[in-house]
């Protein structure tokens, strides 16, 4: 999924957490006018993807400000991918929102990056001190609590078992190769749940969806849509879409949820 038509910036690195927890992480943040776009990629996956190049290169051609990171132990981040929990990966979200972005931000988050955009506009409010702020959100094949309702409830008996003595699974992928779900993962993820009610965002919100999604179920969209404000709130279900949504017609959908906002 990475596009090297263009040359890619060098990242500027930020240190996130203390002690053993300490990371760094890299971070692309391009100047520019406001609103502007903070992307969050999805579970494995980089700041490097088509998806995450094309919003980098429209907010270019607009004078926009973009700022793209890779959590740690993706991309080229430093920590351990197997370290890697939903908790932590918010606290490297959060920590780069406040470090590189100033003013009205449209945050775009695709799969674990949707999640992770709802804990994020959550975070903002309970916090005082961050320069930046939320214009909307826009969410790609979003996934919230996907550790426990996606992965832990339709895991077997014999994988649950696996996580739970040896700590970790090696998870076969459409995408390539296994990757570990650990056990760290799965429990941590139960202190960020989100779906059990209201979820209050302060700012619009696109939802673009695909029916063919075999990662994140179309239901599980609506789950989400039924749990934000009625208010301006829209979900684009894309009929031959599939979870990367990473085509040119899909692209030009997620621009389109941008421009709007």
């Amino acid at each position: 999924m990475t596009d090297s038509a263009a040359p890619e910036q060098e990242p500027a690195f930020f240190e996130v957490g203390a002690g053993d927890g300490r990371r760094r992480i890299a971070v692309r943040a391009r100047a520019g006018g406001t609103p502007g776009l903070f992307w969050l990629a999805g579970f494995n996956s980089d700041m490097k993807g088509t998806k995450a190049l094309a919003l980098d290169a429209w907010a270019a051609e607009h004078d926009r400000a973009c700022v793209r990171f890779d959590y740690s132990g993706h991309g080229e981040s430093g920590g351990n991918f197997a370290d890697g929990t939903i908790g932590r990966w918010l606290e490297e979200s959060v920590a780069v929102f406040g470090q590189f972005c100033a003013g009205p931000q449209i945050v775009i988050g695709s799969s674990m990056g949707g999640w992770l955009a709802l804990l994020l506009a959550r975070e903002l409010a309970r916090r005082r001190g961050i320069g930046a702020s939320l214009a909307g959100l826009v969410l790609i094949a979003p996934a919230p609590d996907f550790t426990e309702a996606l992965m832990w409830s339709g895991f077997s008996p014999e994988v649950r078992d696996e996580i739970m003595t040896k700590g970790v699974w090696q998870r076969p992928s459409h995408y390539g190769d296994p990757y570990p779900i650990t056990r760290a993962l799965i429990e941590e993820g139960r202190n960020h749940l989100l779906l059990g009610s209201a979820i209050e965002v302060g700012c619009p919100v696109r939802i673009l969806q695909g029916a063919q999604d075999p990662d994140v179920p179309w239901r599980h969209a609506f789950a989400l849509a039924h749990r934000l404000p009625s208010e301006d709130v829209v979900l684009t279900m894309i009929q031959d879409g599939d979870h990367r949504l990473s085509r040119p017609q899909d692209i030009a959908r997620i621009i389109a949820a941008v421009a709007e906002i």
